[in-house]
Protein backbone atom coordinates (compact mmCIF):
# COMPACT_ATOMS: atom_id res chain seq x y z
CA UNK A 1 0.00 0.00 0.00
CA UNK A 2 2.86 2.38 0.88
CA UNK A 3 4.60 1.64 -2.45
CA UNK A 4 1.35 2.21 -4.33
CA UNK A 5 0.84 5.53 -2.56
CA UNK A 6 4.35 6.59 -3.54
CA UNK A 7 3.72 5.68 -7.17
CA UNK A 8 0.44 7.58 -7.19
CA UNK A 9 2.18 10.61 -5.71
CA UNK A 10 4.82 10.48 -8.45
CA UNK A 11 2.03 10.48 -11.03
CA UNK A 12 -0.35 12.99 -9.50
CA UNK A 13 2.25 15.52 -8.34
CA UNK A 14 3.61 16.42 -11.83
CA UNK A 15 0.04 16.89 -13.09
CA UNK A 16 -0.89 19.19 -10.22
CA UNK A 17 2.35 21.20 -10.33
CA UNK A 18 2.25 21.76 -14.08
CA UNK A 19 -1.47 22.53 -14.03
CA UNK A 20 -1.00 25.11 -11.30
CA UNK A 21 1.91 26.77 -13.11
CA UNK A 22 -0.01 26.86 -16.38
CA UNK A 23 -3.13 28.33 -14.77
CA UNK A 24 -1.08 30.97 -12.97
CA UNK A 25 0.92 31.90 -16.08
CA UNK A 26 -1.99 32.24 -18.51
CA UNK A 27 -3.56 35.43 -17.03
CA UNK A 28 -0.06 36.91 -16.72
CA UNK A 29 1.36 35.99 -20.13
CA UNK A 30 -1.78 36.53 -22.27
CA UNK A 31 -2.08 40.30 -21.49
CA UNK A 32 1.69 40.56 -22.00
CA UNK A 33 1.38 38.99 -25.47
CA UNK A 34 -1.52 41.37 -26.15
CA UNK A 35 0.62 44.33 -25.13
CA UNK A 36 3.45 43.22 -27.41
CA UNK A 37 0.88 42.77 -30.20
CA UNK A 38 1.80 39.13 -30.71
CA UNK A 39 -1.52 38.59 -32.49
CA UNK A 40 -2.50 35.68 -34.68
CA UNK A 41 -2.30 36.16 -38.45
CA UNK A 42 -5.36 34.62 -40.11
CA UNK A 43 -5.16 33.54 -43.75
CA UNK A 44 -7.78 35.17 -45.96
CA UNK A 45 -8.24 31.91 -47.88
CA UNK A 46 -9.26 30.13 -44.68
CA UNK A 47 -12.83 29.85 -43.36
CA UNK A 48 -14.45 33.29 -43.16
CA UNK A 49 -15.56 32.56 -39.58
CA UNK A 50 -11.88 32.56 -38.56
CA UNK A 51 -11.23 36.14 -39.64
CA UNK A 52 -12.56 37.38 -36.30
CA UNK A 53 -9.70 35.52 -34.60
CA UNK A 54 -7.13 37.89 -36.06
CA UNK A 55 -5.25 39.60 -33.28
CA UNK A 56 -5.82 36.89 -30.67
CA UNK A 57 -2.49 36.40 -28.86
CA UNK A 58 -0.41 33.55 -30.25
CA UNK A 59 2.87 31.94 -29.10
CA UNK A 60 0.92 30.68 -26.08
CA UNK A 61 2.88 27.46 -26.33
CA UNK A 62 5.47 29.26 -24.22
CA UNK A 63 3.06 28.93 -21.30
CA UNK A 64 2.81 25.16 -21.20
CA UNK A 65 6.44 24.70 -22.26
CA UNK A 66 7.59 26.72 -19.27
CA UNK A 67 5.19 24.78 -17.08
CA UNK A 68 6.59 21.45 -18.32
CA UNK A 69 10.22 22.54 -17.90
CA UNK A 70 9.74 23.80 -14.34
CA UNK A 71 7.85 20.65 -13.36
CA UNK A 72 10.49 18.36 -14.89
CA UNK A 73 13.22 20.05 -12.86
CA UNK A 74 11.69 18.49 -9.73
CA UNK A 75 11.89 14.95 -11.18
CA UNK A 76 14.91 15.04 -13.49
CA UNK A 77 17.34 13.52 -10.98
CA UNK A 78 15.22 10.48 -10.16
CA UNK A 79 13.87 10.09 -13.73
CA UNK A 80 16.69 10.89 -16.20
CA UNK A 81 14.71 9.26 -19.05
CA UNK A 82 12.69 12.45 -19.30
CA UNK A 83 15.74 14.42 -20.50
CA UNK A 84 15.75 13.22 -24.15
CA UNK A 85 11.98 13.77 -24.39
CA UNK A 86 12.38 17.25 -22.95
CA UNK A 87 15.23 17.98 -25.36
CA UNK A 88 13.16 17.08 -28.41
CA UNK A 89 10.13 18.96 -27.07
CA UNK A 90 12.14 22.13 -26.46
CA UNK A 91 14.16 21.72 -29.66
CA UNK A 92 11.09 21.71 -31.87
CA UNK A 93 9.49 24.34 -29.64
CA UNK A 94 12.44 26.64 -30.36
CA UNK A 95 12.02 26.15 -34.10
CA UNK A 96 8.34 26.99 -33.73
CA UNK A 97 9.14 30.04 -31.62
CA UNK A 98 11.51 31.41 -34.27
CA UNK A 99 8.85 30.79 -36.92
CA UNK A 100 6.20 32.58 -34.84
CA UNK A 101 8.53 35.45 -34.01
CA UNK A 102 9.34 36.10 -37.65
CA UNK A 103 5.66 35.93 -38.64
CA UNK A 104 4.22 37.93 -35.76
CA UNK A 105 6.94 40.35 -34.71
CA UNK A 106 8.90 40.82 -37.92
CA UNK A 107 5.65 40.74 -39.96
CA UNK A 108 6.96 38.22 -42.49
CA UNK A 109 3.86 36.13 -43.08
CA UNK A 110 5.65 32.95 -44.16
CA UNK A 111 7.89 32.82 -41.08
CA UNK A 112 11.03 30.71 -41.37
CA UNK A 113 11.90 29.69 -44.88
CA UNK A 114 11.12 26.05 -45.67
CA UNK A 115 14.80 25.04 -45.79
CA UNK A 116 15.50 26.77 -42.47
CA UNK A 117 12.64 25.00 -40.73
CA UNK A 118 13.61 21.65 -42.24
CA UNK A 119 17.27 22.11 -41.29
CA UNK A 120 16.32 22.84 -37.69
CA UNK A 121 14.03 19.81 -37.55
CA UNK A 122 16.72 17.57 -39.02
CA UNK A 123 19.32 18.76 -36.50
CA UNK A 124 17.06 18.02 -33.52
CA UNK A 125 16.16 14.64 -34.99
CA UNK A 126 19.82 13.74 -35.62
CA UNK A 127 20.73 14.44 -31.98
CA UNK A 128 17.78 12.38 -30.74
CA UNK A 129 18.59 9.52 -33.14
CA UNK A 130 22.20 9.53 -31.93
CA UNK A 131 21.02 9.29 -28.33
CA UNK A 132 18.62 6.41 -29.03
CA UNK A 133 21.16 4.40 -31.04
CA UNK A 134 24.42 5.16 -29.23
CA UNK A 135 23.67 6.31 -25.69
CA UNK A 136 20.48 4.60 -24.58
CA UNK A 137 19.83 0.94 -23.80
CA UNK A 138 16.70 0.91 -25.95
CA UNK A 139 18.37 -0.50 -29.05
CA UNK A 140 16.24 -1.02 -32.14
CA UNK A 141 13.54 -3.09 -30.44
CA UNK A 142 10.05 -1.89 -31.34
CA UNK A 143 6.59 -3.08 -30.37
CA UNK A 144 4.40 -3.98 -33.33
CA UNK A 145 0.68 -3.47 -32.57
CA UNK A 146 -1.13 -6.76 -31.89
CA UNK A 147 2.03 -8.76 -32.62
CA UNK A 148 4.78 -8.18 -30.12
CA UNK A 149 8.33 -6.89 -29.87
CA UNK A 150 10.65 -7.11 -32.87
CA UNK A 151 14.23 -5.98 -33.41
CA UNK A 152 14.61 -3.85 -36.50
CA UNK A 153 17.74 -3.58 -38.70
CA UNK A 154 19.65 -0.45 -37.73
CA UNK A 155 19.38 1.36 -41.12
CA UNK A 156 15.63 0.77 -41.29
CA UNK A 157 15.21 1.84 -37.67
CA UNK A 158 17.03 5.15 -38.23
CA UNK A 159 15.17 5.92 -41.48
CA UNK A 160 11.86 5.20 -39.75
CA UNK A 161 12.83 7.42 -36.80
CA UNK A 162 13.35 10.40 -39.11
CA UNK A 163 10.13 9.70 -40.96
CA UNK A 164 8.07 9.25 -37.77
CA UNK A 165 9.53 12.22 -35.91
CA UNK A 166 9.24 14.73 -38.75
CA UNK A 167 5.85 13.39 -39.83
CA UNK A 168 4.40 13.54 -36.33
CA UNK A 169 5.68 17.06 -35.70
CA UNK A 170 4.12 18.37 -38.88
CA UNK A 171 0.93 16.38 -38.30
CA UNK A 172 0.40 18.05 -34.93
CA UNK A 173 1.19 21.39 -36.56
CA UNK A 174 -1.61 20.90 -39.10
CA UNK A 175 -3.98 19.78 -36.32
CA UNK A 176 -3.57 23.12 -34.55
CA UNK A 177 -6.24 24.92 -36.55
CA UNK A 178 -9.28 25.09 -34.27
CA UNK A 179 -9.71 26.37 -30.73
CA UNK A 180 -8.56 23.65 -28.37
CA UNK A 181 -8.17 20.93 -31.01
CA UNK A 182 -4.46 20.11 -30.79
CA UNK A 183 -4.57 20.70 -27.03
CA UNK A 184 -7.48 18.32 -26.41
CA UNK A 185 -6.18 15.55 -28.65
CA UNK A 186 -2.67 15.72 -27.19
CA UNK A 187 -3.94 15.64 -23.58
CA UNK A 188 -5.47 12.26 -24.38
CA UNK A 189 -2.33 11.02 -26.15
CA UNK A 190 -0.15 12.15 -23.22
CA UNK A 191 -2.46 10.30 -20.83
CA UNK A 192 -2.05 7.17 -22.95
CA UNK A 193 1.74 7.55 -22.72
CA UNK A 194 1.47 7.81 -18.95
CA UNK A 195 -0.46 4.55 -18.76
CA UNK A 196 2.07 2.89 -21.07
CA UNK A 197 5.01 4.23 -19.07
CA UNK A 198 3.58 2.63 -15.93
CA UNK A 199 2.83 -0.66 -17.68
CA UNK A 200 6.23 -0.89 -19.39
CA UNK A 201 8.20 0.35 -16.39
CA UNK A 202 9.56 3.41 -18.19
CA UNK A 203 10.81 6.48 -16.35
CA UNK A 204 9.21 9.09 -18.63
CA UNK A 205 5.94 9.37 -16.69
CA UNK A 206 6.95 12.67 -14.98
CA UNK A 207 7.08 14.50 -18.31
CA UNK A 208 3.98 12.81 -19.74
CA UNK A 209 2.09 13.79 -16.58
CA UNK A 210 3.54 17.31 -16.75
CA UNK A 211 2.28 17.67 -20.31
CA UNK A 212 -1.18 16.48 -19.25
CA UNK A 213 -1.35 19.02 -16.42
CA UNK A 214 0.09 21.93 -18.38
CA UNK A 215 -2.24 21.36 -21.34
CA UNK A 216 -5.28 21.10 -19.08
CA UNK A 217 -4.36 24.47 -17.59
CA UNK A 218 -3.75 25.93 -21.04
CA UNK A 219 -7.03 24.50 -22.33
CA UNK A 220 -8.97 26.71 -19.91
CA UNK A 221 -7.86 29.66 -22.05
CA UNK A 222 -7.53 27.85 -25.39
CA UNK A 223 -11.02 26.35 -25.52
CA UNK A 224 -13.51 28.05 -27.87
CA UNK A 225 -13.61 31.01 -28.01
CA UNK A 226 -9.87 30.93 -27.49
CA UNK A 227 -8.19 33.73 -25.58
CA UNK A 228 -4.76 32.49 -26.68
CA UNK A 229 -3.34 30.23 -29.40
CA UNK A 230 -0.34 27.96 -28.96
CA UNK A 231 1.20 28.93 -32.31
CA UNK A 232 3.97 26.91 -33.94
CA UNK A 233 5.84 27.32 -30.66
CA UNK A 234 3.38 24.95 -29.05
CA UNK A 235 2.32 22.69 -31.92
CA UNK A 236 5.85 21.78 -33.03
CA UNK A 237 6.86 21.20 -29.41
CA UNK A 238 3.89 18.88 -28.86
CA UNK A 239 4.73 16.97 -32.04
CA UNK A 240 8.26 16.47 -30.76
CA UNK A 241 6.93 15.35 -27.39
CA UNK A 242 4.60 12.77 -28.95
CA UNK A 243 7.24 11.25 -31.22
CA UNK A 244 10.03 11.26 -28.62
CA UNK A 245 7.78 9.71 -25.95
CA UNK A 246 6.72 6.98 -28.37
CA UNK A 247 10.35 6.12 -29.08
CA UNK A 248 11.33 6.12 -25.41
CA UNK A 249 8.49 3.63 -24.86
CA UNK A 250 9.46 1.67 -28.00
CA UNK A 251 5.99 2.16 -29.50
CA UNK A 252 6.50 4.46 -32.53
CA UNK A 253 4.39 2.09 -34.65
CA UNK A 254 1.45 2.90 -32.38
CA UNK A 255 1.44 6.55 -33.47
CA UNK A 256 -0.82 5.91 -36.50
CA UNK A 257 -3.37 4.53 -34.01
CA UNK A 258 -3.19 6.95 -31.09
CA UNK A 259 -2.25 9.85 -33.36
CA UNK A 260 -4.74 9.01 -36.09
CA UNK A 261 -6.05 12.59 -36.05
CA UNK A 262 -2.55 13.96 -36.66
CA UNK A 263 -2.13 11.49 -39.52
CA UNK A 264 -5.58 12.26 -40.92
CA UNK A 265 -4.82 15.99 -40.93
CA UNK A 266 -1.49 15.77 -42.74
CA UNK A 267 -2.73 13.19 -45.26
CA UNK A 268 -5.74 15.37 -46.05
CA UNK A 269 -3.38 18.21 -46.98
CA UNK A 270 -1.19 15.94 -49.12
CA UNK A 271 -4.21 14.47 -50.92
CA UNK A 272 -5.78 17.88 -51.47
CA UNK A 273 -2.63 19.41 -52.94
CA UNK A 274 -1.85 16.38 -55.13
CA UNK A 275 -5.41 16.03 -56.43
CA UNK A 276 -5.63 19.78 -57.08
CA UNK A 277 -2.50 19.68 -59.24
CA UNK A 278 -3.43 16.49 -61.06
CA UNK A 279 -6.97 17.62 -61.92
CA UNK A 280 -6.24 21.28 -62.66
CA UNK A 281 -8.12 22.73 -59.74
CA UNK A 282 -10.52 20.06 -58.46
CA UNK A 283 -10.67 19.28 -54.73
CA UNK A 284 -11.34 16.21 -52.60
CA UNK A 285 -12.21 18.21 -49.49
CA UNK A 286 -13.96 21.55 -49.29
CA UNK A 287 -10.84 22.80 -47.52
CA UNK A 288 -7.74 21.23 -46.00
CA UNK A 289 -6.61 20.41 -43.36
CA UNK A 290 -9.65 18.22 -42.89
CA UNK A 291 -10.98 19.96 -39.78
CA UNK A 292 -11.84 22.92 -42.04
CA UNK A 293 -13.75 20.55 -44.33
CA UNK A 294 -16.05 19.60 -41.47
CA UNK A 295 -16.45 23.27 -40.54
CA UNK A 296 -17.60 24.06 -44.07
CA UNK A 297 -19.99 21.10 -43.86
CA UNK A 298 -21.74 22.95 -41.03
CA UNK A 299 -20.03 21.53 -37.95
CA UNK A 300 -19.19 23.97 -35.16
CA UNK A 301 -15.62 24.19 -33.91
CA UNK A 302 -16.62 22.64 -30.60
CA UNK A 303 -18.26 19.70 -32.36
CA UNK A 304 -15.16 19.01 -34.46
CA UNK A 305 -12.96 19.16 -31.35
CA UNK A 306 -15.31 16.88 -29.40
CA UNK A 307 -15.55 14.29 -32.19
CA UNK A 308 -11.81 14.26 -32.90
CA UNK A 309 -11.08 13.96 -29.17
CA UNK A 310 -13.52 11.08 -28.77
CA UNK A 311 -11.94 9.29 -31.73
CA UNK A 312 -8.51 9.73 -30.16
CA UNK A 313 -9.70 8.40 -26.80
CA UNK A 314 -11.28 5.33 -28.38
CA UNK A 315 -8.21 4.61 -30.50
CA UNK A 316 -5.98 4.92 -27.42
CA UNK A 317 -8.08 2.19 -25.83
CA UNK A 318 -7.60 0.09 -28.96
CA UNK A 319 -3.85 0.70 -28.77
CA UNK A 320 -3.78 -0.52 -25.16
CA UNK A 321 -5.16 -3.83 -26.39
CA UNK A 322 -2.44 -3.94 -29.04
CA UNK A 323 0.45 -4.37 -26.59
CA UNK A 324 1.70 -7.96 -26.43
Amino acid sequence: MIIMNQQMTQLVLPVLISFAISVILCPIVIPFLHKLKFGQFVREEGPQSHLKKAGTPTMGGLIFLLSVVVTCLFFMKESPDIIPVLFVTLGFGLIGFLDDYIKVVMKRSLGLRAWQKMLGQFLVTIVFAYYIVEKSSLGTATYVPFYGEVTMPMPLFVIMLFFVLLGTVNGVNFTDGLDGLATSVTVIVATFFTVMAIGLGSGISPITCAVVGSLLGFLLYNVHPARVFMGDTGSLALGGFVAASAYMLKIPLFIPIIGFIYLFEIISVMLQVSYFKLTNGKRIFKMAPVHHHFELCGWSETRVVAVFSCITALLCLVALMGIK
